[in-house]
């Protein structure tokens, strides 16, 4: 009887726990160890942040769905992974140990990194729906008393999406509170260009989100490098493509959303052969860490190598698509392994995304998401907004049903062209 232990319940820990126990036989254990019992759809964070969805509306409480599902639930948390002795120590003191580990713990979010940055300080985040609803009473006090906005995006960053995201739904919900034309506002990103994304674009990324900005009214500063952050004031460098300072910006705020840049959880931090000095787990073409072979990684903890050199650190960002190719291909992986055979799956890491505006939005497809490409498409227009709005639906109720993967989303999937696995040879 093999244990399968998956640390972390977000996106792609809770769906690796259902195709685990959906692929394996039922003598064969999954456990998930989470810190909280609550999964939170992170994808609608931009909205709560204005007001739009409530917490109740994006959590779902996992304990009674793993149990339905059979799968050990420990929503005490890790506090430290130990490869050699395959355990997991666990925020209580006790201990859970594994045949095989998957972890999915997302990512540490380093704000300390850049003096005066995050909610405890004097920017908002929208990565935690913690950190949105704080980010609802800075934009209740917004409208009561307008004034300049700074949103983006810092240096090391590789979650450039809800950064764009959040800024045209701040439009909207300003434009609807009939205030917009007092508040300025200015995008501040670490990207070479506007649309770069951390994938050197998809499709006519620029084109479409420049054209945006300006319909819109948003000034922009690309290659920004973000020294510090005081109450009401940020302070930017502006580089030039040789890495010398172009400009130096003083930009005033009456309220400033950065993303911050991302690094391992402290869980996993440091341990030589597992992670990079960053944190991130070093996995193999199977999703498989070299050095301790039994683990494997999925989702925004795993180390992937930026697109091409930049005057600006930016990261490769790990969007929802392209995470559960990782899973699925893991699912697959472990059970040839608890089987006796080797993995022979590889996920095609091609992403599908929907960028939401409020009114309208962005949609794109890279197949694969890091170039060169076999599909670099992307394009605009309202229907976007609807279509977030219906997956959101129809990914909360996945969650709640306990299912990975319904039949008619698999068929859709192969109707389009997209596929979550490389092909087998057998």
């Amino acid at each position: 009887m093999a244990h399968v232990v998956v640390l972390g319940a977000g996106l792609g820990g809770t769906i690796m726990a259902y195709e685990l126990r959906e692929g394996l036989a039922g003598q064969h254990r999954v456990s998930v160890v989470n810190n909280g019992s609550h999964y939170s759809f992170v994808p609608s964070n931009p909205w709560v942040a204005v007001g739009w969805r409530d917490r109740q509306a994006v959590e779902i409480d996992l304990a009674p769905v793993l149990a339905r599902r059979k799968i050990g639930f420990h929503p005490q948390g890790a506090k430290r992974v130990h490869p050699v002795e395959r355990t997991v120590e666990l925020n209580d003191g006790s201990t859970l140990a594994y045949d095989y580990l998957v972890i999915a713990t997302g990512p540490e979010l380093a704000f300390d990194e850049i003096e005066g940055l995050g909610p405890e300080h004097n920017t908002q985040s929208v990565c935690h729906v913690d950190h949105a609803l704080k980010a609802r009473t800075a934009f209740d006090a917004l409208v009561a008393k307008p004034g300049p906005v700074v949103i983006g995006a810092v240096q090391g960053a590789s979650c450039f999406g809800p950064a764009y995201e959040f800024t045209f739904i701040l439009d909207k919900a300003l434009r609807d509170a009939r205030v917009r034309d007092r508040v300025p506002m200015t995008f501040v990103t670490s990207e070479p260009y506007i649309g770069h994304l951390g994938l050197d674009g998809v499709g006519d990324t620029k084109g479409l989100l420049e054209s945006e900005m300006r319909q819109h009214h948003i000034k922009w500063i690309c290659n920004a490098k973000v020294e510090k952050v005081e109450p009401g004031t940020m302070f930017v460098q502006e580089l030039a493509d040789d890495g010398s300072v172009r400009q130096a910006h003083e930009l005033p705020h009456a309220y400033a959303m950065m993303l911050p840049a991302f690094r391992g959880v402290a869980a996993v931090r440091g341990i030589e052969g597992l992670t990079n000095p960053r944190g991130f787990i070093l996995v193999d073409k199977h999703q498989r860490n070299p050095a301790f072979p039994e683990i494997f990684a999925v989702g925004v903890c795993v180390a992937i190598p930026p697109i091409g050199k930049t005057p600006v650190p930016v990261g490769v960002p790990k969007t929802g698509f392209m995470i559960e190719s990782m899973v699925t291909a893991t699912a697959r992986n472990i059970s040839r392994l608890v089987e006796g055979k080797q993995p022979d799956a590889q996920g095609t890491w091609n992403a599908v995304c929907l960028a939401d505006f409020g009114d309208s939005g962005v949609a794109f497809v890279a197949q694969p998401q890091i170039p060169p490409r076999n599909v670099n498409w992307s394009s605009s227009g309202k229907w976007v907004h609807t279509a977030k709005v219906g997956f959101e639906k129809y990914f909360l109720h996945k969650i709640r049903a306990g299912k990975s993967e319904p039949f008619y989303e698999r068929l859709a999937l192969q109707a389009l062209g997209i596929d979550k696995l490389k092909q087998i040879k057998v």
